[in-house]
């Protein structure tokens, strides 16, 4: 049960949710992401409640969960241009750039259940990525990553931040995101 939870993140802002199993860091995730509704208090977002204009809210967001959430039939290729082309119009050659920034290029053409669990999470990475949002929820996104993955994914939140998006990452380690040190929230 979260209470008296005050979390604020400003552009470039990396705020790290830390806490042990079953603290709420999930539960936290998913009421920002307006999956699910606060009890008590209220999400508001530049200004306004999320429920105000839950349209315009979602698409100023991005939510990686535990579930990767990839179509398990569909190419990497096909995941990506299905998820993000219900977001927005994609200039040509991005999902190509986004696959290969995540070290993917090479598995363009496979489908998502031939992957390993990192590159599933590679992959669900990437529609964060091609999502164009300004904040992002990563819950647990280092899970299944080595440490060349977990150092492309840091690299990844580092270049979102410089560009003046939000990060809030739920994780039991402390994100070491270059540049941009983590503001730590602790769950009780």
């Amino acid at each position: 049960m979260l209470r008296g939870l005050s979390v604020e993140a400003q552009p470039g802002d990396c705020v790290h949710l830390a806490g042990p199993n079953g603290s709420g860091k999930t539960t936290l995730l998913r009421v920002l992401a307006g999956l699910l509704a606060a009890e008590e208090g209220a999400v508001v977002w530049r200004d306004r409640p999320i429920g105000a204009d839950r349209d315009a809210y979602a698409a100023t967001i991005s939510y990686l969960g535990h579930s990767d959430g990839l179509k398990p039939d569909f190419t990497a290729r096909e995941n990506l241009a299905y998820e993000a082309g219900l977001r927005r119009v994609m200039g040509p050659g991005e999902i190509d750039g986004v696959l290969a920034r995540v070290g993917l290029a090479a598995s363009h053409h496979q489908p998502a259940r031939s992957l390993s669990a990192g590159q599933r999470r590679r992959l669900a990475m990437a529609r964060v990525m091609l999502s164009g949002a300004a904040l992002w929820l990563l819950d647990e996104p280092f899970t299944n990553l080595d440490g060349a993955g977990v150092e492309m994914l840091s690299g990844v939140v580092a270049g979102h931040l410089a560009a003046g998006g939000a990060a809030l990452i739920a994780s039991h380690q402390p994100p070491a995101i270059p540049g941009h040190p983590a503001r730590r929230v602790e769950l009780a």
